[in-house]
């Protein structure tokens, strides 16, 4: 294994250097193309026709993992703890709206389908999560990201995580516990105690964060910013708390200070490698086989949820008073799911001896994530067109001059 891997992960940056070549050329985003270069060289594609392959292990595994923390810390860079608490209420607003349309869909996506309560939950969850570290890349690319736009969208995502951190404590335990609700109880109770504490740390460590990154060495500057990051949202995750969320509180710590430029400079490069590894990942997990056997279901699941997060984030858009350009601009960038999609198909998988908790729901999470992540990524880019088609269908059964 140890003599393979260097190789292993050179076939890996080939396919995304690749992949992100021939993006380039057809002026489009990479994201796709980082996910199809996955697909294009896993085992259930290569492998199926006896060619060599490259298989997921656990070194692109962690290094998509930092993918996510890294684009949520830059996304944090971009906004204030003040700024946070004076959005809070239209947050919160945006987001409750967010979970009140989408995780029923789901949910009754799955007692259509006959499933279990707990089946049809799990569903809920899978497809009303969005995906921040996708998003966010796509927010950087097009330009958005200090667009009043990027409001909306990123009070969403912080929201939507929160929601997550606490929904994948109550399911851990309904798995492992038969239902306890202690353990339920105590799990959400450190998360919200670990989330709390970061919260303070970044409202009253302005003065630790600018002393702790004032060096001259670029080496140390790095070192310690990366240092402070990847061991917080490892905390995080340990305890059962967002990684992302986390990354995202110390990037808006750091946003207090006078090294932000500096951080950006040193550290945007290292951002796009490890985003560009967890895209990948995403196709290299990707089972083709499996996904064909839920085809039906995942049809149904891309055609409802689709519009149905769109008009919720076209609302959040209207809740935070933007104007409808920009409000559309929020539905579509919305649309895209991601890596939290994975992680609950990935919990179920693992620790349930039911058929479709253990096999339908993990083969239609993964190919839910590949279609929404090149659909909601084609949406953003086309945001303005859609935005003038909805127009002109507007004049056209109102017969006026205004949607």
């Amino acid at each position: 294994m140890a003599k393979t891997l260097l190789l292993e992960l050179g076939v890996m940056f080939a396919a995304i250097a690749l992949g992100g070549a021939l993006a380039r050329a057809l002026d489009q985003s990479v994201i796709p193309f980082y996910v199809l270069a996955g697909l294009a060289v896993n085992p259930y594609t290569l492998g199926a026709l006896g060619l060599p392959s490259l298989g997921d292990n656990e070194v692109i595994t962690v290094a998509g993992e930092l993918g996510i923390v890294f684009l949520l810390f830059f996304l944090g860079l971009e906004f204030s703890i003040d700024q946070l608490l004076e959005s809070g209420d239209r947050m919160v607003k945006a987001g409750l709206v967010d979970l009140g349309i989408n995780f029923p869909v789901g949910v009754g996506i799955g007692l259509a389908l006959g499933w279990t309560v707990l089946e049809a939950v799990v569903l809920g969850g899978v497809v009303y999560i969005s995906s921040s570290a996708v998003i966010t890349k796509s927010l950087i690319d097009l330009g958005w990201i200090a667009n009043a736009e990027s409001g909306p969208i990123l009070g969403t995502l912080v929201f939507e995580d929160l929601v997550i951190a606490v929904y994948l404590a109550a399911l851990a335990a309904v798995l492992t516990g038969g239902g306890d609700l202690a353990t339920a109880a105590t799990g959400i109770a450190v998360v919200a105690g670990f989330l709390l504490a970061l919260v303070a740390l970044v409202a009253f460590g302005e003065t630790l964060f600018e002393r702790y990154l004032g060096v001259r060495s670029d080496e140390q500057f790095v070192l310690r910013t990366v240092a402070v990051t990847v061991l917080i949202a490892g905390g995080a995750l340990a305890v059962g708390a967002s990684e992302a969320v986390a990354a995202f509180f110390v990037g808006m710590g750091f946003s207090s200070t006078d090294h932000v430029e500096r951080i950006e400079e040193r550290l945007i490069p290292l951002r796009d490698v490890f985003a560009a590894v967890f895209f990948f990942w995403i196709g290299l997990t990707t089972d083709p086989r499996a996904v064909v056997g839920v085809v039906g279901v995942l049809a149904v699941a891309v055609v409802l949820t689709t519009p149905t997060k769109f008009v919720s984030g076209y609302v959040g858009g209207r809740l935070y008073d933007l104007d409808t350009r920009r409000s559309v601009r929020v539905g579509c960038g919305l649309v895209t799911r991601g890596e939290f999609s994975l992680i609950i198909a990935a919990l179920v998988a693992s620790q349930s001896g039911s058929p479709v908790l253990s096999e339908t729901i993990p083969a239609f999470a993964v190919g839910y994530v590949l279609v929404m992540s090149v659909l909601g990524t084609t949406l953003m880019a086309a945001a303005d067109t859609v935005e003038a088609g909805l127009r002109t269908t507007a004049r056209t059964f109102t017969g006026g001059d205004r949607p």
